[in-house]
């Protein structure tokens, strides 16, 4: 019968690529991975590593253990932080990523639900690249994370992310603006202003302002950059261009700016949770179903104002 160690130096041998590299690696000695392996090859009774002058390959066979063992270590990392969570603070601390927009309208009222119910909650808070590096890292446990209509994020299998929320991405204009008196503005009409835009070429924003204006036969003119949503504002007041924004991140728009959807087909980001299936914390659960909660009375709310952002 094999244990985790076994499977723990089969996975560092596929990393490191040599029995001595892996044995550096576990803080064991080059004996003891070579016995490790032994063992764990007579249990399958199959050869699960190649060994040569120039280092070390899984075979076929263990090519095809390597995603189970994985997943088994993985879990088993998972049930330990968890059961000393439970030790520790009486349940499980759920550490959770988000980005600005979300974490200050989507989020705040779910853990709100969580806290209630006795949930310890850890939070991180970052732009998307970061978050989605704290999933892959399993520094994080879940994470509000958004992206454009057919993309999909840079993640691994193990993950599975659930939807939330379509957020409709606005104009930004100056309230004395000549387009501000239209109820939808064309982007064609924008296309000799200069654009507010975010910091990163990966700004959700700005991809789909870049993709729509192309359908305008237009690229849009870069003004200033920034990734607060504030700051934004204060420069479209100030006459220094226009800008798109998601309505998550307009929940209280100044009044000498003016916000007005896009004529023709809507421009939207989608936001969802992405989450570990390997997760096995009620918690977990727990939040996902209040973040839900929460976007339904989202929806709501923008439904009821037909559009508008304005109260």
């Amino acid at each position: 019968m094999f244990d985790l160690r076994h499977l723990q130096v089969l996975r560092a041998i596929a990393r490191e690529g040599s029995l001595a590299a892996a044995a550096r690696s576990l803080h064991h000695s080059h004996p003891t991975i070579a016995h490790h392996l032994t063992t764990l090859e007579a249990h399958f009774g199959a050869r699960l590593v190649h060994r040569g002058p120039r280092g070390t390959a899984l075979t076929e066979v263990g090519e095809a253990l390597l995603p189970h063992a994985e997943a088994i270590l993985e879990r088993m990392l998972l049930a330990e932080r968890e059961t000393r969570d439970v030790v520790a603070h009486g349940s499980c601390a759920l550490r959770v990523g988000t980005f600005p927009t979300a974490g200050a309208l989507l989020l705040p009222p779910a853990v709100r639900t969580l806290h209630e119910a006795g949930v310890q909650v850890s939070l991180t808070e970052g732009e998307l690249p970061e978050l989605l590096r704290g999933l892959r890292s399993r520094q994080l446990d879940l994470s509000l994370v958004f992206s454009q209509p057919g993309d999909r994020l840079d993640l691994e299998e193990e993950f599975t992310v659930h939807p939330l929320l379509e957020d409709p991405l606005l104009l930004v204009l100056p309230v004395d603006h000549p387009q501000a008196a239209l109820e939808r503005v064309p982007l064609d009409a924008l296309r000799t202003d200069k654009w507010i835009m975010g910091t990163t070429d990966w700004d959700p924003c700005d991809r789909a302002l870049s993709w729509a204006c192309a359908q305008h036969g237009f690229e849009p003119v870069h003004g200033m950059r920034t990734d607060d949503y504030a700051v934004m504002q204060g420069f479209v007041a100030a006459g220094i261009g226009v800008a798109l924004a998601p309505r998550l991140g307009l929940n209280n728009p100044r009044t000498d700016i003016a916000v007005r959807p896009v004529a023709g087909p809507p421009l939207v980001r989608q936001i969802g949770v992405a989450m570990l299936h390997a997760t096995a914390a009620r918690s977990a659960g727990q939040l996902l179903a209040a973040l839900r909660a929460e976007s339904v009375r989202i929806r709501s709310r923008w439904s009821g104002r037909a559009g508008e952002v304005h109260a």
